[in-house]
């Protein structure tokens, strides 16, 4: 009985909430003018600790957070406008003269080959915090990721195996048309994912490097008060606020569930790219 209750009462909150949430979506649009753009943005990478650091800078008392975290503007939903991509974001006249910032984080955005271009037309001046994690461990999460989404049903190394076949035609149309969204570009991009030169190459051709922190994830995960300090301080906000919960948000365990051969396949793919990444960044990584 107390199912059927739970059931009867879920469906008859579902469409009250989602009639809510249009309201008030549409209230923000009609403000949207008087709404700020970010002063951050987190543009990745996918499964490297965005939502965890994006968790310890709403908690600063100088950041005032968007509606939610991830607006997918650049990537996934640019043709909306700018009008609504400002709707997600606090009032002007409640960020004190300047005195408080505003960010998003969205993970999609390193990847997407539209985003550099779309950021640096759109918010020139914004300061992009990149998050770089081991791309074995990265791909490995990301996978899993998937499987608990239901997008994916291949074994792990099948699911490797087939990426380039998978992803190639959507690369291919994304080129021709910037308005295309590619499903297995987004979700099977397991390892092309972890070719972080050729991301960084993409926003340093549009972004000086000053515009750009590129932190290693493991180093927040490891010690996340002081990286968030760090990011504080680039934000220009007060740096000794230590976050008041650091505890890591998304955490997977994947322990005994990845056969030695996958590793070492993805290891020998990710040695040449990791070696490339830290000459441009002229910084070992030490993966």
């Amino acid at each position: 009985m107390r199912s059927i209750k739970k059931t009867i009462s879920t469906r008859v909150a579902w469409p009250l909430i989602s009639r809510v949430k249009a309201w008030k979506q549409r209230a923000r649009l009609r403000s949207a003018h008087r709404r700020a753009m970010p002063d951050f943005i987190i543009p990745g990478a996918q499964k490297a600790g965005t939502s965890s650091l994006f968790a310890y800078l709403s908690q600063h008392p100088e950041v005032v957070p968007p509606v939610t975290k991830e607006a997918h503007y650049f990537d996934l939903k640019y043709d909306r406008g700018e009008a609504w991509y400002r709707s997600y974001f606090p009032l002007v006249e409640s960020l004190k003269d300047g005195a408080l910032i505003t960010g998003e984080a969205s993970p999609y955005y390193l990847f997407h080959p539209h985003c550099p271009e779309r950021i640096r037309e759109t918010v020139p001046a914004v300061k992009l915090i990149v998050l770089l994690r081991n791309p074995i461990d990265r791909a490995i999460s990301h996978y899993f990721h998937e499987v608990r989404l239901k997008f994916e049903s291949l074994s792990m190394e099948e699911a490797f195996a087939a990426e380039e076949e998978r992803i190639g035609p959507d690369i291919e149309k994304m080129e021709e048309d910037p308005t295309y969204a590619g499903f297995a570009h987004q979700h099977f991009s397991y390892k092309k994912r972890g070719i972080y030169a050729d991301q960084i190459e993409r926003y340093r051709a549009l972004f000086p490097p000053e515009q750009m922190l590129i932190l290693k994830a493991e180093d927040l995960f490891a010690d996340p008060e002081t990286v968030t300090r760090a990011v504080y301080a680039y934000l220009e906000i007060d740096p000794d606020r230590a976050p008041r919960n650091a505890r890591p948000r998304n955490v997977g365990s994947y322990e005994g569930r990845v056969s030695a051969p996958v590793y070492d396949s993805l290891a020998a793919y990710f040695a040449p790219h990791n070696e490339r990444l830290y000459a441009l960044l002229q910084r070992d990584f030490g993966w």
